[in-house]
């Protein structure tokens, strides 16, 4: 699913270098998805968008097996004085797919009606994520980035987003980032979690949490 080859990452901060990934080389494998866990500010969003390429290490590199989506939700690749129809035809022409049918799928799945014609800097951050991630669903991948992108939204939105990404999971695998272990349970079949620079593997959802809360409990 994803190979760490000697990965490093960090930041520079007036106390120093900040580790997100300290010379870190691993292979993950998933049936159906893996689950990054980690307190808040270790790096997991940092983390999905080096997978998904957006964001580089410092030194080595990730390989995924096959095709990786943007982090779900990410709207800030949009181009902001298009609108939401003219976005969507750019990333569908880039991607190689076919216009009217990803189109059809991302109108039918964000609702958000007339706005698809008003540019996107007029959308609220509400209104972007939905646009964002119709768009990630229509656009097929072989691993989904997701980063806690199923709290957009009402609650009816919440659930159909629910299903969608799990009809997905039937025939993807998905890369999460969410401390709701429901929600683990039901995309994923294993975690990792980050911290301190280092990234270590758990076999069971189970596992995972009891290491994780055992953290949070300190």
């Amino acid at each position: 699913m994803l190979e760490f080859q000697n990965v490093t990452k960090f930041f520079r901060t007036p106390e120093g270098r900040k580790y997100i990934l300290d010379d870190v080389s691993l292979d993950i494998e998933a049936d159906k998805g893996l689950c990054i866990l980690g307190m808040n500010g270790a790096g997991k969003s940092t983390l999905v968008k080096m997978i998904s390429g957006t964001e580089l290490p410092n030194a080595g590199r990730i390989i995924p097996e096959g095709k990786v989506s943007w982090p779900m939700g990410l709207s800030g690749s949009f181009q902001p004085s298009m609108t939401g129809r003219e976005n969507v035809e750019f990333v569908a022409r880039i991607y190689g797919q076919d216009v009217g049918k990803i189109m059809g799928e991302v109108e039918e799945f964000s609702e958000l009606g007339g706005y698809m014609d008003m540019p996107v800097q007029t959308y609220s951050s509400g209104m972007k994520s939905r646009l964002a991630f119709g768009l990630s669903l229509a656009v097929s991948f072989d691993i989904y980035l997701i980063d806690e992108i199923i709290s957009v939204g009402d609650r009816l939105f919440k659930e159909k987003s629910r299903k969608a990404l799990l009809e997905k999971v039937q025939s993807s695998r998905v890369v999460l980032i969410s401390h709701h272990e429901s929600t683990v349970r039901e995309f994923c079949d294993r975690c990792a979690l980050l911290r301190h620079g280092r990234l270590e593997l758990f076999d069971t959802v189970d596992s995972a949490f009891k290491e994780f809360n055992s953290i949070e409990d300190r």
